[in-house]
């Protein structure tokens, strides 16, 4: 079992539920360390501090003060032997926020004008009052400033040459209206587009559509200045390979993708940790960001702050998968309330045929039970908004796509009969029923080695994504650290291993990177295979558009042997078969976002390892992280 650090200084309530593992021992320094600060020595108030940190730390931006009972214990510290959160004495709600109301922690003091805390209370009936740490109000109030000042206006388009393109490239409208063409007229029209949408409804392939129409638009005289963008090194090099794919047919210009970090210009050791800010705006006139639903709220102010006010800004994702390991989920706020603008006359113009769709409201394309007929009141409120949510999956079907479905929407007996009925394309076993699982992992590391000895890249990359074995912890019977391991000895008892004792490279070695090298294009998350060159030396191939990309083993800053990974890691990524190794159902990580991630990772199989009830606990169990992004703006309490 892992010990929990207990702070030393804790004291009272911050010291039992420390104990419990519902506060981390940096929880309770924190507010401490904020407390004598301020000059605040009222017990409820740094309990709420302290709050406030541990609900960042699980990914919200604030405390919901009505929600505050429903903190569990840390994931990797769920352990038998602690107290149950529930019989912990949880103070009133009232109580808490009384003593907010007069604390110089939100007020400022004697001390300085130092408040670390900021207190609203949402003009939402029914959403209780918030409290934020500082940093994350103001990162808060930048995209919700921005993002207001941006819908406030339009920019100005010629409804001919948009019609014409739409049509260049969508082709003519129809009696059921394309999302895709929607979704094109919108980023021609408006300086802030959402595209949103699940694996394989086509969001990057709309998106080098949205880019041709910017192109055109622009004019013959020079073409725009256009920035692709993703949060990691790897979702930027699966946008730039998939969008360079397109390019000759589209006469796109050739685009390079980076990281976030990377298009913002990171600074090591500056005051200014970015290049790029509100006081020296990104020299763009279109940043398209994907993988969006893995951007933070720290790194999302990052961006809108550093945009020019004429620059157009497309952001692409999944609101339904996981959000970032960091703070906030701007995606899914952006997506569940739009921010809405004024209307725009050329939006209407160009789309006059579209909008005029004649199919009753919600009603079925023939033969696609996905793709909706005429727009409904909620997308046509999302368009005002900029955003518009393509449904229909291009990329796998069937029973995957309709468990898929089922777990976004929370129907939990319709997906528990799907995998009951079993059959092609999904399976469900017992925890401990791993003779199926073990054949996969045997059948694709044989491939991979076999592809990988003869020298052959491309098949030992296509073997190797062939299956993968996914896991929500990293550590304990259900994690990723002793998966990895059980598969390893199976793929080198079939002799799917190392050729000697000491070798630290061989034929057929999976790999996955854990650092970036931008000079040499490997980025953290690729995952790669080891094969072996006619001379007998060994490369690394990497998977780089229709080609693969080939380093010495060495030049990687840093790699390991990979079997099976978290789910996290999995995103952004497609195989053709999964294992979904599901927890116990009282993990405190076991979701329904992280369900539905893992599921919509696979083409053609999903297998589940769990039982029943971690199957109702993940559906069951919705991600609500803290936020006031999707509110009505609140002041701030006084």
């Amino acid at each position: 079992m892992i010990p929990i650090r207990v702070a030393q200084r804790g004291t009272g309530m911050l010291r039992e539920f420390n104990e419990a593992g519902v506060l981390s021992a940096a929880d309770v320094h924190v507010a401490e360390r904020l407390g004598r600060l301020a000059g605040e020595e009222q017990e409820l108030v740094l309990f709420a501090a302290a709050l406030a940190v541990r609900a960042v730390r699980s990914g919200s931006v604030c405390l919901d003060l009505t929600r505050m009972r429903e903190i569990g214990v840390d994931a990797d510290e769920e352990r038998p032997d602690l107290l149950d959160p529930a019989d912990l004495p949880w103070p009133e709600e009232e109580h808490v926020l009384a003593a907010l109301r007069e604390s110089p922690l939100v007020l400022g003091g004697p001390a300085g004008p130092l408040r670390p805390l900021r207190l609203t209370d949402p003009a939402r009936p029914g959403v209780g009052p918030l409290l934020y740490l500082d940093r994350y109000f103001q990162q808060e109030q930048i995209i919700r400033r921005v993002l207001t000042a941006r819908a406030a206006g339009h920019p100005a388009a010629d409804a001919a040459v948009v019609r014409r393109e739409l049509d260049r490239l969508f082709g003519p409208p129809g009696a059921v209206p394309d999302r895709q063409r929607l979704a094109a007229a919108l980023a021609a029209t408006h300086w802030t587009t959402v595209v949103a949408g699940g694996p394989g409804t086509g969001k990057t392939h709309t998106v080098a559509r949205i880019l041709a129409l910017l192109v055109a638009q622009h004019g013959a005289g020079s073409a725009p200045r256009i920035a692709l963008a993703a949060p990691t090194g790897k979702a930027a090099a699966r946008l730039q390979e998939a969008v360079r794919d397109q390019a000759a047919a589209l006469g796109l210009p050739e685009l390079s993708a980076a990281t976030l970090h990377r298009l913002l210009g990171w600074q090591r050791g500056r005051t200014t940790r970015f290049r790029y800010h509100e006081h020296n705006r990104l020299p763009y006139d279109v940043v398209v960001v994907d993988e969006t639903s893995m951007v933070s709220l720290t790194m999302m102010s990052r961006l809108l702050a550093a945009l020019r006010p004429d620059t157009r800004l497309v952001l692409a994702g999944d609101p339904d998968q996981l959000a970032s390991v960091d703070a906030g989920a701007v995606l899914a706020d952006l997506v569940a309330a739009p921010f809405p603008g004024t209307a725009d006359p050329s939006f209407e113009e160009v789309l006059a045929a579209d909008l005029a769709a004649t199919r009753e409201s919600g009603a079925a394309a023939p033969g696609d039970p996905e793709e909706p007929g005429a727009l409904t009141d909620l997308e046509r409120n999302r368009l005002r908004g900029g955003i518009v949510r393509l449904t229909r999956g291009r990329r796998f079907g069937g029973r995957i796509a309709d468990l898929a479905v089922a777990v976004r929407a929370g129907d939990t007996e319709t997906a528990l009969e799907l995998l009951r009925a079993a059959g092609e394309g999904l399976e469900l076993r017992g925890p401990d029923d791993i003779a199926a699982v073990r054949a996969d992992v045997v059948a694709t590391a044989q491939q991979v080695t076999a592809a990988a000895v003869a020298g052959d890249a491309p098949a030992a990359l296509a073997a190797f994504e062939s299956h993968r074995l996914l896991c929500a912890h990293r550590r304990g019977p259900y994690g990723v650290e002793q998966w990895d391991r059980a598969a390893a000895e199976w793929a080198a008892t079939a002799g799917s291993g190392p050729e000697g004792r000491y070798s630290t490279w061989y034929p057929g070695q999976p790999l996955l990177v854990t650092a970036n090298d931008h000079e040499a294009r490997i980025y953290n998350g690729d995952t790669g295979v080891v094969v072996r060159r006619p001379d007998g030396s060994l490369r690394v191939a990497l998977q780089r558009g229709d080609e693969p990309y080939l380093v010495h083993p060495t030049q990687f800053p840093s790699v390991v042997t990979v079997f099976a990974m978290t789910i996290h890691r999995s995103q952004g990524s497609q195989y053709d078969a999964v294992t979904v190794v599901l927890p116990e159902p009282g993990s405190g990580l076991l979701t329904r976002e992280l369900l539905y991630t893992a599921i919509t990772r696979a083409r053609r199989h999903v297998r589940i390892l769990g039982t029943e009830e971690a199957i109702r606990a993940a559906i069951d169990r919705h991600v609500l992280r803290a936020s006031g992004l999707s509110l009505d703006e609140a002041d701030p309490s006084q």
